[in-house]
């Protein structure tokens, strides 16, 4: 195998790879020096694929991508809870947290992190199996999402459903 047939292997390598692959690993998988990995890893580099080096050996760094945040200010009724969050995750939504503005405490916050259907039913699971009550209690119905998404598209669509749902308020 040549030297750019290796490189694309020694790519393959770490995109397939879940953890860093150490240099040593790398040479005996493809049949070389740690120092020939070494040199390969620059000439990537070189060519602008982003390779980082760790303490526990190489990975390929994904950039992250650029999300999109926005608090929603809502009410609805505990049974409504766990239709309100599935609205935001199905639209493309991540619901980071959920916060009051208490009058004697100020600001309480919790984060959920709540991004798929199976964590809305873990969330509203555990609320039911200890008899939680939510946030939401000790403000009125009325408390916070912030929300992070892809796009302001995804936002405003979460937005507009929201409201046709009667959930959103409107900001005071």
């Amino acid at each position: 195998m040549d030297g750019e047939q290796r490189r694309e292997k020694l790519l393959e390598l770490l995109e397939c790879s879940d953890k860093p692959l150490s240099g040593s690993a790398l040479a005996a998988l493809l049949g070389v020096s740690r120092q020939v990995i070494v040199q390969d890893i620059a000439l990537l580099r070189a060519g602008n694929r982003d390779i980082l080096s760790t303490a526990r050996g190489y990975t390929l760094y994904t950039p992250p991508q650029k999300h999109y945040h926005r608090c929603f200010m809502v009410n609805h009724t505990d049974e409504q809870t766990e239709d309100e969050l599935n609205t935001i995750i199905d639209l493309g939504g991540k619901v980071l947290d959920v916060f009051i503005t208490h009058p004697i405490y100020g600001s309480i916050t919790a984060n959920l992190l709540l991004s798929s259907r199976q964590d809305v039913a873990d969330f509203v699971g555990k609320t039911r199996k200890f008899l939680s009550r939510p946030l939401k209690e000790l403000t009125y119905g009325i408390h916070y999402h912030t929300v992070e998404a892809a796009s302001e598209d995804v936002l405003d669509q979460i937005e507009k459903v929201l409201a046709q749902k009667k959930y959103l308020l409107p900001p005071s």
